[in-house]
């Protein structure tokens, strides 16, 4: 556990019949005295944060902008952009006509959200809806040796996996 000027680490692994293998580190806890002073998140912060508005319809849409603009520019004193981003994302329905206002500041949200309300757009917002029949994949691989070719298998026997993989090589190249 020496020297005591770095945190105490200890690992562990471990090793199945299968070739399934399983590490983690443990680390000593920061103590208050080593961690940087903390700093007030959202507007005035310097970092961004997302605010999700949805609705069933674009008119909606605009509406919930609107009204969510009237309630930032009633209370000039809160700065609570974090938690109003997590209740935002976490705490409403996804209806099908989204967008996300990312800001900074108090201002950058207020121009959001008023452009969002008048149908206009500014490189702070986004808009979207969700594509239709889409669907999401996740492919657990494991180890590579326990299926070589694999991927090229499934790159064969799936025009929809081919198509997605090509995309991501041309993104990449």
């Amino acid at each position: 556990w020496e020297p005591a000027d770095r945190p105490r680490r200890a690992a562990v692994s471990s090793f199945g019949i299968s070739g399934t293998n399983a590490h983690v580190i443990i680390e000593e806890p920061e103590t208050e005295t080593d961690l940087p002073p903390r700093t007030t998140d959202g507007p005035g912060s310097g970092q961004p944060v997302p605010w999700v508005v949805s609705a069933p319809t674009a008119t909606g849409l605009r509406a919930q902008a609107a009204a969510l603009a009237a309630h930032v520019e009633s209370r000039p004193e809160e700065s609570g952009a974090t938690e109003t981003g997590l209740a935002l994302a976490t705490g409403r329905t996804a209806f099908g006509h989204r967008a996300v206002v990312v800001g900074t500041d108090r201002e950058d949200f207020l121009t959001g959200l008023r452009a969002l309300a008048e149908g206009r757009t500014v490189s702070s917002l986004v808009q979207g809806r969700p594509v239709a029949g889409s669907r999401l994949a996740v492919l657990f691989a494991g180890q590579g040796s326990q299926r070589v070719g694999m991927g090229r298998e499934l790159y064969a026997a799936q025009p929809g996996y081919a198509a997605a993989f090509d995309e991501v090589c041309a993104a990449l190249d």
